[in-house]
């Protein structure tokens, strides 16, 4: 599988495998996520996409003990997690309000609580979650040059920031940020004319889609990206899922699509959409039953 370089010492697979509702799965034993995390290394995706507060915060133990179990694993991995969303559940039970933290306290603690629930000793990627509106770029910026510094984490970037965003945090670090994971599918096009997916492009920095399936809506019932999307599948014997994947995949700005689900079935299938070649004509058909009209 393809690998796109975000930094001199990290490469991510071209496609990555969400754990966003890992804790969602009727079984979450440790024998039943190894199954999951070898369907993802079998078809060369390696990279694997956590978050602090997925699983009311309780994803990423559902990682370390299997990684606990199978000594060894981990060095097959990139994992990437996200910290700054406090919410009212899990460890935060007691918030009274849901917010964003991006003080050098809060990215310090969340780093070493990752390490220890996920039994590793480095995060290979580490994004700010949400910008946070009262974020002080300079202590945020130094905190995160700080872990990058400590060895407990290799790369920096961030999600859900919009270009003014990376610049403000940017222009506050030594360490360079490396991506920025956003919501982009068919159901979710707007980063392609926005300025999003333009701004990143230009400075040469890949972006992660998280939701690439839309939550699933581009799957069901026969929406008119669901029926052109299985025209196109059928020339390629694949699914109108992997369609949409490939979708993303054709974009030049080599986006890497996250994919979360808990069904082995799904994940084993995940690398269809490379057997997905479009054309620029077959990638139009696709945009213009997202826009629901013709181009200008």
């Amino acid at each position: 599988m393809q690998r796109i370089k975000l930094s001199d010492t990290l490469e991510l697979s071209r496609l990555v495998y969400g754990m966003w509702r890992l804790g969602d799965d009727s079984d979450t034993s440790a024998a039943h996520v190894t199954a999951k995390i070898h369907a993802c290394l079998d078809q060369g995706i390696t990279s694997f996409d956590q978050a602090d507060i997925y699983g009311d915060y309780g994803a990423e133990a559902i990682l370390g003990n299997a990684l606990r179990a199978n000594p060894g694993l981990r060095d097959r991995m990139e994992i990437v997690t996200k910290c700054d969303i406090v919410a009212p559940c899990g460890r935060y039970a007691d918030a009274k309000v849901k917010y964003y933290d991006t003080s050098r306290a809060h990215i310090l603690k969340s780093v070493d609580t990752s390490l220890r629930e996920m039994a590793i000793d480095h995060i290979d990627l580490l994004l700010i979650h949400r910008p946070d509106p009262f974020m002080d770029h300079h202590e945020t910026g130094a905190a995160l040059d700080e872990v990058v510094a400590s060895g407990k984490v290799r790369a920096v970037g961030v999600s859900n920031f919009r270009p003014w965003d990376w610049q403000l945090l940017q222009s506050a670090m030594k360490t360079p940020l490396v991506t920025n994971q956003i919501e982009i599918s068919l159901g979710t096009i707007a980063p392609f004319t926005n300025g999003d997916l333009a701004f990143h492009q230009q400075h040469g920095h890949p972006v992660m889609a998280w939701s690439p399936l839309g939550g699933g809506a581009l799957m069901a019932g026969n929406p008119p990206v669901g029926v052109v999307a299985d025209e196109i599948g059928a020339q390629f014997g694949v699914d109108r899922a992997a369609v949409a994947v490939a979708f993303l995949l054709a974009h030049p700005a080599g986006i890497l699509p996250v994919l979360g689900t808990n069904s082995l079935d799904r994940i084993k299938r995940i690398s269809d959409a490379l057997k997905v070649n479009l054309d620029r004509e077959a990638w139009f058909r696709l945009y213009e039953a997202a826009l629901g009209h013709e181009v200008p």
